[in-house]
Parts: C-alpha cells; sequence; structure tokens
C-alpha cells in the first residue's frame, strides 16, 4: 500500500480496470480495494470471482498463466508495479490473504491468493523465499508450507501468448510490454471493445511516452481512458491498411459496401475464370429458371 503523502499512481486500479473491461463480458466480477477485514483499511489488491465451477474456454482466453488453471472461485491478486520481491511483500501477501479467508470464511478450495511482480525478480531472492520454477515459465512456487498456496507471477518472463499478454502489458521490462501490446493489436476484434480499444490505446500512449515506474504522478483509469480517445485515431491513421484490417473476417471486412463497390474491384472475365464449366452451366440455368419464374407471376 502506499505510504508516502505525495499522490502517486495507483497501478492495481490500472491493471483492475483493464481486467474489468476484458473479464466482466464473460461473468467474471472484478474489484478494486478491497476490505479484507471487519473495519479495515481498504487493501491495494484485486478480486476476480466467478460462478462456481471450471473456467469457461472463453475466461481462460483472457487469463494468465498461473490463473487460468486455478480451481478457486475467488482469486485474490497482490500486484506490486514498483517494488521487488521482498520479506515484505510476501508478508503483505500473507496478510491479505489470511484476513481474507478469515472475514469471508473462505477455504483452501474457495481462494487463490497470487503475487503479482511486473519487475523480474532475481534468481537468488527468489531462492531466499524458496520460491521455484514451475513448468510454466514466469510462474513460481514454494514447497515450504506458509507460502505453498501463494504462487508468484512474474509478467516480464510470461511467455508471449494473447492470454498472457493483457497482464504483460504492465511488465517492466518496456520490450515485453511492446510484444504483449502488439499482440493485443492482432486479436479477435470481438474482444477489443471500444472502451477497451481506448484504455489499451491510452495505456500505451502513457508507456510509450517513457513511463518511469517511480514517478510520483497519479494516473487514473479515468485519464487512461481519455488518453486513448484522443490518440487511438492519430494511432490507428498511422498504421497500414493490412494493419488495420488484420483479425477482421472477409465478411467484417465487407460491411457497409454495396454490391457494384466490391465488383467495381474486379473484371468480369477474371471472375469467370475463378469458375468451372459446370459452375458456369449451373449458374445459367439458375437464371433462366428465376428469369422464368418471374414471367409467370
Amino acid at each position: 500500500m502506499e505510504t508516502s503523502n505525495t499522490p502517486k499512481t495507483r497501478w492495481h486500479r490500472l491493471l483492475g480496470t483493464l481486467l474489468e473491461k476484458l473479464l466482466s463480458p464473460v461473468g467474471v466480477t472484478v474489484s478494486t480495494e478491497v476490505p479484507i477485514m471487519g473495519n479495515p483499511p481498504q487493501a491495494d489488491i484485486l478480486l476476480l470471482k466467478r460462478a462456481p465451477g471450471p473456467w469457461t474456454e472463453l475466461q481462460r482466453s483472457r487469463l494468465p498463466d498461473g490463473i487460468r488453471d486455478s480451481q478457486a472461485n475467488v482469486i485474490l491478486l497482490e500486484f506490486k508495479y514498483t517494488e521487488s520481491l521482498s520479506a515484505d511483500a510476501l508478508r503483505q501477501t500473507l496478510c491479505y490473504d489470511h484476513f481474507y479467508r478469515q472475514t469471508q470464511q473462505s477455504s483452501d478450495q474457495d481462494l487463490q491468493t497470487v503475487l503479482l511482480l511486473a519487475k523480474q525478480p532475481h534468481a537468488e531472492t527468489l531462492a531466499k523465499f524458496g520460491y521455484e520454477k514451475t513448468p510454466q515459465v514466469g510462474v513460481y512456487r514454494d514447497s515450504h508450507w506458509l507460502l505453498n498456496t501463494i504462487p508468484i507471477l512474474s509478467l516480464n518472463e510470461l511467455p508471449n501468448e494473447p492470454h498472457n499478454a493483457w497482464v504483460k502489458c504492465f511488465a517492466s521490462h518496456r520490450a515485453e510490454k511492446r510484444k504483449a501490446f502488439n499482440l493485443l493489436r492482432q486479436l479477435d476484434w470481438q474482444v477489443l471493445t471500444t472502451e477497451l480499444e481506448w484504455y489499451l490505446a491510452g495505456l500505451w500512449q502513457h508507456f510509450n511516452k517513457g513511463d518511469n515506474m517511480s514517478a510520483n504522478l497519479e494516473l487514473t483509469p479515468e485519464q487512461v481512458t481519455e488518453i486513448g480517445k484522443f490518440w487511438g485515431p492519430i494511432y490507428l491513421s498511422k498504421l497500414s491498411v493490412e494493419e488495420r484490417l488484420a483479425g477482421l473476417s472477409s465478411e467484417e471486412r465487407l460491411v457497409g459496401l454495396k454490391p457494384e463497390e466490391v465488383l467495381s474491384y474486379f473484371k468480369p472475365e477474371a471472375l469467370l475464370k475463378e469458375l468451372s464449366l459446370e459452375e458456369l452451366e449451373a449458374y445459367l440455368q439458375q437464371l433462366k429458371r428465376n428469369h422464368s419464374s418471374s414471367k409467370t407471376h
């Protein structure tokens, strides 16, 4: 949690807003600054809730490794954007996990607490706390009983896959950010609602202008969206036609066009060459039947 009196960007809120825009349409509730005790200060954590049962394939496609395979119905995320892995970070995460379980009377099966790190942890620091690599790159687990329920996700190390790209937008390494945003640009546009596009455009513009992770600057989700509204059209205007159409189906590319507008780009003889003799004969027979039918009415 922030301790300085100087206003600072609440990075968990920016991540939470992105996840809320992404996951709410597929039935996952996202909350920020969640109360963890009876009368507590609110904690800088994110809460993902879903209906009992396994994740749907649509939900899994929008969740990163280390979370998408969890069986828990509630995911508690402690997100460290400017801080490195430390004893304090782990103590804080453990406290959130303990008090939330106690307040909500959650079992180990109901709740999964995850520590997200924007900065890549050093190997010696991981070893110091007993965290080891898992078969999933970027996901670390601890065998000690105190920490074995809290995996660590290193955003810089998560593979550059579509389901990881959403959280990798907040990775500390500029190259990893860029790869994540480039990957999201290629996704099916049905995923990218207008609000989500604005938000991603705002984040990209902010990060691309020289993000200083320790800057004492407060940036709100609303400001990010406004930045995206302003810069989004400018950004799109600089893309090539191929880049702007990437991810669209043939039907989506033709929306709003009249048949004659499409046919004007093709010579009749070129279209006819694509048809077999049988297809041409069948088409002519259909035209004759349609003509005869129209005469009788």
